[in-house]
């Protein structure tokens, strides 16, 4: 005979996140109490009538479903089961069963065992959810609560509802309604789901893939001659993937000729087949277009969204091809391959949800835009560029990285067999110089780039040569030198599997990926040795085996450089260089793994720079040196992803205030940002912002109509407080002066400035996102016009920076002294001086944006001539901002940031724990 436990509504809460935030058609769990009252008794009634296989166990502190139970027990004549209570937990209830002689019932009473520490978490849990509204234990003390009410047979209430899950709890697939669909997962725990993807996989493998330019003439091929070059999967080096063609330069001057001729010929609108009806598959690059030249941009936003909408459907149709690339290509894991294509239909059903709320004037497009995407994330990145351009009505030139061109083809192809015109989306593969060449062109307005900061710098001086100059836009993301900060009040068990995942997995290449964690010295020593036992249990393999968690890094330079690095400390600082149990099959020789290894460092400063693979530098800190350790990570200039672990809510908020990261993530892993969820992005050394998936981006892509134009409450948020009070003083003190127009443009200011604004974003159960704008910091406040100083100027440079909380740095003359002295209180604290000669021209530190006033043709000149200065120097990008009327663009002057809390890490998710029964 077997023993079998019957236990009800254990940790369902956690199923339903999973659920969620894994895009599953449905939910594993019930999510009314009567459903799971009810399975719990068809369950019984089952092993009840199978005494002579089975010793039912019935946990249960619910006096209905106990005495359901025994009658269902008497029905069946069953004898042989017993009853379990937790120890110190329905007590009254059991010494009534237990006690009645003529029931003779045996009772096994269960406790946890363990230290205070290990069990403190259980503990929390078991009264979170004892104390959720729906749970017996707590409705029965509640004298408010019928006993009718109580009584309530499952049945009759199952019966009531039909069946239907509770309407305040959100299916996956409804997360994002009625704005968008959510991205469709997988589940890569059911049998006949991995059976059917294996199947695929091996259908894929079977293919010849191959990448060239896609063009907007009728060539496919590049007509170069240029050597064919075969690409090899990084963890099986025999394995030849595919061919790729690189663009030569005909082909990048013939794809610019299009693009230029995309955004002046007039529109052409041919028919499209709606988002939500099947879209034909096609992979031809002839394919969306009756023209090569069609006029992207003069399409309706209605078009581009309805174009995006179906390029998401096409990416879920061959959802296994792309998967199968990301694997074999990119050496992704199979876990991570389907988050791949998920966050790529993400970017373009966000994107289409913004193009379709464009009003009829919305502004124009920027024209051709070049997007430059990593390897690391081939398809996502790469669809998330591309994406935001279309849906801004832009022409886009595609460069995909050197290592990963075949799933940017097929993307491509796919592309453009769901509606965009081959002129409006070119794709040109092949090394660094087809990148430089494009953005170089004095055809290109803007460039999306994300990869080095070095890189970014050469892309940044090459548009401000260009024509376009100081109004060439750059949206680069760069990288981190990330951090998880620990206290000791953290839960060891979730520090050590959120440091894990956020470190080592897809082998430490992710721009969010834990590089730093620090730990309190308290809990240093626990903690070091749980995470050392935790990562000698990850197998390293091959990624296609979905045992393995860790894959091989892209390339021999990228395991060449990380050897080093390792190689660089000395033996004792080396804390695991962990071996990890190989999956089903033996590494393959020549293959690109790297062992996941774990540094200690002294002190920041030892990183010059980030390590993009699966090293993890830990570093101990004492509690009273955290302002300091916070400093220290922000003097890295990276302003990326920051972990926080603590139980403490002050703790949470000090960090918080201080840490200067785009994405903040609290009691939770630091990576798989969500597009719309998480929007991603830093500043300083790790990027320029606006964040990918949020809600600046699409707009950041356009030609403003006026610099106020974006306000974020026409975007979304909410003002959750009021305008800076420097703002409000000097709005006081301008009119109070007679100087009514300076003051009126304060007013708007007030009303369109993002200090204060916040977007509440969609989230899964048991998490909450917001994002929140900062400060950037200084602004160099410069005159174009020569001459005396102009008071109105300097004080519209002042009322911009007062509106968005920077600082104003101010060149330090008599007459710019006069002016401040007057001023108020809080705006003279606001100011900074600095050097009469050459403050303008200053390529060194002290501030992170230029206003520029003066005359149109005065500023301009000025404004370019400092965008190509600033161009040259090493480091974060500085904008260069021209006024329009004295008014500035304030969302440019200020960084976005995400705060991510894992709500539920108290022990259980209280919101789902605090729903009425139904």
């Amino acid at each position: 005979r077997f023993m079998v436990r019957l236990v009800k509504g254990a940790y369902w809460d956690s199923e339903i996140k999973r659920a969620q935030v894994e895009g599953q058609d449905d939910f594993p769990v019930y999510t009314r109490k009567a459903h799971t009252d009810l399975a719990y008794l068809v369950c019984a009634q089952r092993l009840l009538g199978h005494q002579e296989r089975i010793f039912p166990q019935f946990a249960t502190h619910n006096a209905l479903t106990l005495a359901a139970v025994l009658q269902l027990a008497e029905a069946a004549r069953a004898r042989q089961f017993e009853l379990q209570c937790l120890h110190g937990m329905g007590e009254s209830l059991y010494d009534r069963v237990v006690g009645s002689a003529h029931l003779g019932l045996a009772c096994r009473i269960y406790a946890p065992v363990g230290s205070h520490e290990t069990l403190l978490a259980y503990l929390v849990r078991r009264l979170l959810e004892n104390g959720a509204n729906s749970s017996f234990v707590n409705r029965v003390v509640d004298d408010a609560v019928p006993i009718d009410d109580l009584l309530a047979d499952p049945v009759d209430a199952a019966r009531q509802s039909g069946g239907q899950p509770h309407p305040a709890i959100v299916l996956p697939p409804q997360m994002f309604a009625p704005a968008r669909r959510n991205s469709r997962g997988l589940d890569l725990y059911d049998v006949p789901t991995l059976a059917a993807l294996q199947a695929a996989f091996a259908a894929s493998a079977a293919r010849a893939w191959s990448a060239a330019p896609i063009l907007a003439s009728d060539r496919f091929v590049s007509a170069t001659g240029d050597e064919v070059q075969a690409l090899r999967n990084p963890a099986r080096p025999g394995h030849v993937v595919g061919q790729v063609q690189a663009a030569s330069a005909t082909d990048v001057d013939s794809a610019l000729q299009f693009a230029v001729q995309a955004a002046l010929q007039p529109p052409l609108q041919p028919p499209l087949q709606s988002a939500s009806q099947p879209t034909q598959q096609s992979e031809s690059p002839s394919a969306g277009s009756d023209s090569p030249a069609q006029n992207w941009a003069a399409s309706t936003g209605s078009h581009r969204s309805a174009v995006l909408n179906a390029v998401a459907d096409a990416f879920e149709a061959r959802r296994d091809d792309l998967m199968w690339l990301a694997i074999s290509e990119a050496g992704k894991t199979v876990p991570d391959a389907a988050g791949e294509v998920r966050e790529a239909v993400d970017f373009c059903r966000y994107y289409a949800a913004q193009a379709a709320n464009l009003p009829a004037d919305a502004d124009a497009p920027l024209g051709c835009v070049v997007a430059i995407s990593p390897w690391n994330f081939p398809l996502a990145i790469f669809t998330g560029q591309i994406a935001a351009a279309l849906a801004a009505g832009n022409a886009v030139l595609a460069k995909p990285a050197q290592q990963t061109p075949l799933i940017a083809a097929l993307a491509v192809r796919l592309m453009h067999g769901a509606g965009v015109p081959r002129a409006a989306l070119q794709l040109l593969p092949g090394d660094g110089t087809v990148g430089a060449r494009l953005a170089a062109d004095p055809c290109v307005q803007a460039v999306l780039f994300t990869g080095s900061t070095e890189v970014a710098s050469r892309i940044d001086v090459a548009l401000a040569a260009g024509p376009a100059g100081a109004d060439a836009v750059l949206v680069a993301e760069t990288g981190g030198q990330n951090a998880m900060i620990v206290d000791s009040s953290a839960q060891p068990e979730q520090v050590v599997q959120d440091a894990l995942l956020s470190a080592f997995g897809s082998a430490g290449q992710r721009c969010s990926a834990l590089r730093i964690l620090c730990l309190q010295e308290e809990i240093a020593g626990p903690v070091l040795a749980m995470l050392v036992g935790a990562a000698a249990e990850l197998r390293m393999g091959d990624p296609a085996d979905l045992t393995t968690y860790v894959g091989p890094v892209i390339d021999a330079v990228a395991r060449d450089r990380i050897e080093a690095h390792v190689r660089a400390f000395a033996p004792h600082r080396v804390l695991a260089r962990l071996v990890p149990r190989a999956g089903s099959a033996p590494l393959a020789e020549n293959a690109t793994f790297v062992s996941p290894t774990i540094v200690e460092i002294n002190n920041i400063a030892e990183l010059e720079r980030e390590v993009f693979g699966p090293v993890l530098h830990v570093l101990r800190y004492r509690r009273e040196s955290l302002g300091a350790l916070i400093d220290a990570i922000n003097a890295t200039g990276y302003g990326l992803t920051c972990g926080i672990h603590s139980r403490i809510d002050e703790t949470i908020d000090f960090i918080a205030a201080r840490i200067r990261a785009g994405n903040i993530y609290v009691n939770r892993n630091m990576i798989g940002a969500v597009v719309g969820v998480q929007p991603f992005g830093g500043e300083g050394l790790s990027g320029t912002g606006p964040k990918a998936g949020g809600p600046w981006t699409v707009a950041r892509l356009q030609k403003p109509r006026g610099v106020l134009s974006l306000a974020p409450l026409a975007l979304g948020a909410a003002r959750v407080a009021e305008a800076p009070a420097a703002l409000r003083q000097l709005q006081e003190w301008l009119h109070a002066n007679g100087k009514v127009a300076l003051a009126s443009l304060c007013a708007e200011y007030s009303v369109c400035t993002p200090i204060g604004c916040r977007f509440d974003l969609v989230s899964a159960t048991g998490e909450s996102n917001t994002l929140q704008y900062r400060p950037r910091g200084a602004a160099l406040c410069v005159a174009a016009d020569d001459g005396p100083l102009e008071v109105d100027a300097l004080l519209a440079q002042l009322a911009a920076a007062a509106a968005t909380a920077n600082r104003a740095v101010v060149p330090d003359t008599a007459a710019a002294r006069r002016i401040v002295a007057q001023l108020p209180a809080l705006v003279q604290e606001g100011v900074v001086w600095t050097g009469t000669e050459g403050s303008a021209q200053d390529a060194g530190a002290g501030y992170e944006l230029v206003l520029v006033s003066g005359t149109p043709d005065a500023a301009a000149e000025l404004a370019l001539t400092l965008r190509r200065t600033l161009a040259q120097r090493p480091g974060a990008r500085i904008p260069v901002l021209r006024d329009q009327d004295q008014r500035y663009a304030l969302d440019r002057m200020v960084t976005e940031q995400v705060v991510t809390v894992n709500t539920a890490a108290a022990g259980g998710n209280a919101s789902l724990m605090s729903l009425k029964p139904l």
